[in-house]
């Protein structure tokens, strides 16, 4: 699938609380729906701090998508927590903490690891 591979908070812009546009689509990526939306439902309300969205905000993310069967759900928590820590790594040389380990422990959890 074709899909969006940055969703840094900053570019998606929100109307009534709703997704309603997404920029920089110089970051189109070929991906399994999976990791489109799992990446998608960890990095929606990420901002310049690259901290994302909570467990509860990314779990209702993913509650308001199609059906997902419990593997696909797996599969879509362990591609937000990937692109968290990622990104965690590059802000762990500005001394910002992007992912906590109770977090990454919860979201580890809800991907089966």
């Amino acid at each position: 699938m074709l899909g969006h591979g940055d969703w840094d908070g900053r570019n998606v812009k929100f109307r009534d609380g709703q997704p309603l546009v997404v920029h920089d689509w110089d970051s189109v990526v070929y991906e399994p729906e999976v990791v489109i939306i799992g990446q998608a439902a960890a990095m929606f309300e990420g901002g310049p701090t690259g901290a994302g969205a909570s467990v509860e905000r990314t779990a209702a993310f993913l509650e308001r998508r199609r059906v997902l069967s419990s593997n696909e759900l797996q599969l879509c928590w362990a591609a937000g927590l990937w692109v968290r820590t990622f990104n965690a790594k590059k802000f762990h040389l500005d001394n910002f903490d992007a992912v906590g380990r109770d977090e990454a422990g919860t979201k580890m959890r809800h991907a089966g690891i």
